[in-house]
């Protein structure tokens, strides 16, 4: 592809903001780590929740899309759609309680809610987990993408390439913290949008306008439900039928277990992760709840659009071409014009480089509060601080290098992680509504569905054939129904956390619900509900409800169907309007004790 002087101008443009964005907050950031780390905790809903769908909107996520609908149409997007129910549990049940803690990191949360070594050695070993095989095999898998897109689409080295956008992120990440990360990801996110929306225009005009779109895919995949349908199931005269690439057993797995069981980055039961951090950098409790639903809408509802209809175009753009990945960057290759092959080339610049300045400034803020400053130096000044975690970044940086050349594909590296969590969700959930989980119940959680799902990723496959979603889908149950036993059974079978320990943890968070009713009345607060109280059970269900109806009814005005598309979206805006009424009713803090407790408690 050539690129002309306007489309370099375009390109130059932006990294010369990501620049100026990096020197202007770099003294701001720097100032200690709570600016660094978590911008002083004064980051509106707005900009916290942009930032999260930036961060997930990485270079390799637009070619997964398109390699999804292109094998098993609209409807094979389920396998992360699935997560939608995770995402608006952590809106109305732990955006408050994850604020409330008042931490740096979601695995410093380990010694809010445990104590003693057990909580002081879950810390540190998650914290290194998180830090560096989990958030360089993420880094890697992004990294692998951006090269092929850059191998496909440029005459340059993709190295050389990839290494410029690398290193800019990784000065701006270095040098401000999370100010330079959070605007930044504003920015990449409007021009990562852009960009697609105006790639899927031209594709749809290249073949011919939607109507030759439909009838081409439909041919393609046999009918037009295979192809379009939003559902990977259909209802016949026989009864309920899955597509065949979508067996009962693994529909009744991703929809019916994964969401709360396995943790994902960026999709964790119970929060966590980049989503908690942006949580704790918000100014208010109602900022973290506007911030997370506005993503999980944004993530789930409007994103993806855009990457479906390109997708499908490039069935019949391509039609003998093996790699359907590599078909999305042929597209843009081939339909865009001059100057939008670079603002194109952009959007996907910007789209890696959100991902990677946040899990730099991510992975370096575990390897800093709750390794360094926790074990190794509890003293230092907050520039000694900060220097440190510049050289973690930096060492983040070197360290995703090397990875990136060891990882054989993405998908391998996406389906080991999902199979290493599963197992862990359900834990990470009741930790907060239940007194009796203590540190040993997350720890051999997290030892069990390591060595469970290792053991039967070797094992399950060979009685499946090679692709076939049961496989998967037996890992997930058995993983979870193994790990489950051994982290209830540890839990009975080792001693609670004290009542020191349980009585600290609930005056700063207050979860409320029946499972702390031991400890709040004994607190002087009764038997208090949980946040928002039965609200936040029906907020669940209307979220849940509204996501997927705007999901839908987008999806429905853009082939066409209009009725159905207006009717869907006036679900989508009833759900909405229910969440908006009960949220301003809630109260904005909680309730202070019915009567003083008793000394010593």
């Amino acid at each position: 592809m050539t690129l002309l002087p306007l489309d370099w101008a375009v390109i130059v443009a932006y990294f010369a903001v990501s620049i100026g964005i990096g020197l202007y907050f770099t003294r701001r950031g720097g100032a200690n780590l709570d600016e660094y780390f978590l911008s002083g905790r004064q980051v509106p809903w707005w900009l916290a929740g942009a930032a999260m769908v930036a961060t997930t909107f990485a270079a390799d996520t637009p070619l997964v899309v398109t390699g999804l609908v292109a094998t098993k149409g609209v409807a094979g997007n389920w396998l992360w759609w699935n997560f939608v129910m995770s995402g608006i549990l952590t809106v109305f049940f732990f955006a408050r309680l994850w604020r409330r803690a008042e931490v740096m990191t979601d695995v410093e949360f380990a010694e809010v809610r445990y104590g003693g070594g057990p909580a002081a050695f879950l810390r540190g070993f998650r914290a290194l987990y998180l830090a560096i095989p989990i958030n360089l095999i993420i880094l890697g898998w992004v990294t692998r993408a951006m090269i092929k897109i850059l191998t496909i689409s440029l005459g340059v080295s993709p190295i050389l390439a990839v290494g410029i956008c690398f290193t800019i992120t990784m000065a701006y990440s270095l040098a401000a913290g999370l100010w330079a990360v959070l605007w930044t990801d504003l920015i990449q996110f409007i021009l990562g949008m852009t960009a697609t929306i105006i790639l899927s225009v031209f594709a749809v005009r290249a073949v011919g306008g939607m109507a030759a779109l439909k009838a081409g895919v439909t041919a393609h995949f046999g009918s037009e439900t295979a192809a379009l349908s939003v559902l990977p199931v259909s209802l016949t005269p026989s009864g309920l039928v899955a597509h065949a690439w979508m067996p009962l057993l693994a529909l009744f797995t991703f929809l019916a277990v994964q969401w709360w069981a396995a943790w994902y980055p960026g999709a964790e039961p119970g929060g966590g992760g980049y989503i908690a951090q942006r949580i704790f950098s918000a100014r208010t409790e109602r900022d973290g709840v506007l911030a997370t639903l506005f993503f999980q809408v944004a993530h789930y509802a409007l994103r993806p659009w855009p990457w479906i209809v390109t997708g499908l175009a490039t069935l019949l753009l391509y039609p003998d071409m093996q790699d359907r990945e590599g078909a999305y960057v042929q597209a843009f290759v081939d339909l865009l014009p001059t100057p939008l092959r670079g603002l194109m080339l952009v959007g996907f610049a910007a789209a890696y480089m959100s991902t990677v300045a946040t899990h730099l400034n991510w992975g370096s803020s575990y390897l800093i509060n709750d390794v360094y400053r926790r074990f190794v130096r509890k003293d230092g000044s907050d520039r000694h601080y900060v220097a440190v975690s510049r050289l973690a970044t930096l060492f983040l940086f070197g360290a995703s290098i090397l990875v990136t050349w060891q990882l054989d594909t993405v998908e391998s590296a996406w389906r080991f992680l999902i199979a290493m969590g599963a197992g862990t969700g359900l834990v990470l959930i009741l930790r907060w509504y239940w007194w009796r989980i203590n540190a040993w119940s997350e720890i051999s959680a997290m030892t069990t569905s390591f060595v469970v799902s290792m053991i039967a990723m070797t094992y399950v496959p060979r009685y499946f054939t090679a692709g076939d979603p049961n496989s998967d889908a037996w890992v997930m149950l058995i993983t979870v129904a193994v790990s489950t036993i051994a982290w209830i059974t540890v839990t009975m079978f080792t001693a609670p956390e004290s009542d020191a320990v349980l009585d600290s943890f609930y005056q700063r968070v207050r979860p409320g619900g029946p499972g702390w009713a031991k400890v709040s009345t004994r607190l002087g607060y009764g038997r208090e509900s949980i946040p928002g109280g039965a609200l936040a059970w029906t907020n669940w269900v209307a979220g849940v409800v509204a996501v997927y109806a705007t999901l839908f009814g987008i999806g429905r005005l853009v082939f066409g169907q209009l009725t159905s598309g207006i009717v869907t979206l006036a679900v989508a805006a009833v759900a909405f309007f229910w969440i908006a009424r009960s949220f301003r009713e809630e109260p904005l803090a909680p309730p202070p004790p019915t009567h003083v407790a008793a000394p010593g408690h």
